[in-house]
């Protein structure tokens, strides 16, 4: 079962909008300097949407080639039809990925029985894990606990779930008590706001592009280790910057601000449409982590 932080990977990009690799590869030594447990590529806040087919393939191939099997890699294999789908699933494990992540298929009037064919076709052409991410603003359906675990149980191969429709904690207890023995690894997600109570609630982890993960490898490690008080300090007194980074509609702008601010990527630009950083959010993140800073000394800000 996986478990632990996946830290789920950004896509920096040159002034120009070009991907920039030197950054990628910044980032992801970043992260597995912090201590993450795995990452995931081309998930939504990597930008996914906004990449061509042939961009999405390349940055796979340099996350992969960087990665170097240091830690395990999942890949987000989404997309509009089944067989693209499982195309691009079949790549991921060509890559090497240690599993897929994939949402719901998007058509209308979609139904619990054709989300159940979605995936049992999937599972039937590849023979990795398949993570079920549950996030209904993106995949435009709402699955229900009991159609996640009907999923988890005819599948065997689909015993994961990033779950992100919130209320996250108490959507994971409905999971895990219809789960009826079944053992199913469920990640949190949204930028890690609810954290330890997905924990509190049963999950295994959280997998979501927080651009601090040092914090949630801390709170996850900690809680693991049943030390769940100190994991509710590091929790509580780090929880601002979490909230402040997933603000709806420019969160992806300040999470590459904060890694600009790191050293990692070299520009914080976002692809249109999305919303680049003004003055009074900037000036709101500067005293936020100017405290931050101050709080957590043993945090190494920079690679170098």
């Amino acid at each position: 079962m996986m478990k632990g932080v996946y830290s789920v990977l950004p896509t920096p990009f040159t002034p120009g909008g070009e991907i920039d690799v030197p950054s990628f590869k910044r980032v992801i030594d970043l992260y597995i300097r912090a201590g993450v447990d795995g990452l995931t590529a081309s998930g939504v806040t990597s930008e996914t949407a906004r990449l061509s087919d042939a961009e999405r393939l390349s940055m796979l191939e340099a996350v992969m080639a960087h990665v170097n099997k240091r830690v395990p890699v999942v890949i987000g294999a989404s997309t509009e039809g089944l067989r693209t789908c499982i195309e691009l699933s079949k790549k991921a494990k060509a890559l090497g990925a240690a599993a897929v992540m994939i949402s719901p298929p998007r058509m209308p009037k979609l139904n619990s029985e054709a989300v159940v064919r979605h995936f049992r076709s999937v599972a039937a052409a590849i023979d990795i894990p398949i993570i079920i991410q549950d996030y209904p603003p993106v995949s435009g359906f709402t699955m229900e606990a009991s159609l996640l675990v009907r999923i988890a149980r005819e599948l065997p191969s689909v015993r994961t779930i990033k779950l992100e429709d919130a209320p996250t904690p108490y959507k994971i207890a409905r999971v895990l008590e219809r789960a009826d023995g079944l053992t199913i690894g469920i990640f949190g997600g949204l930028g890690g706001t609810y954290l330890l109570e997905e924990l509190m609630a049963g999950a295994t982890g959280a997998m979501t592009g927080f651009a601090v993960p040092e914090i949630l490898v801390n709170v996850v490690r900690l809680f693991h280790a049943g030390e769940r008080e100190r994991a509710a300090e590091a929790f509580y007194c780090n929880v601002a910057l979490m909230r402040f980074e997933f603000q709806e509609g420019i969160g992806m702008a300040i999470r590459k601000e904060i890694l600009r601010r790191r050293g990692v990527i070299a520009h914080a630009g976002i692809r249109p449409p999305g919303t680049p950083l003004e003055a009074s959010t900037q000036k709101g993140l500067d005293s936020l982590l100017n405290w931050f800073l101050q709080q957590n000394t043993e945090i190494k800000w920079t690679l170098d």
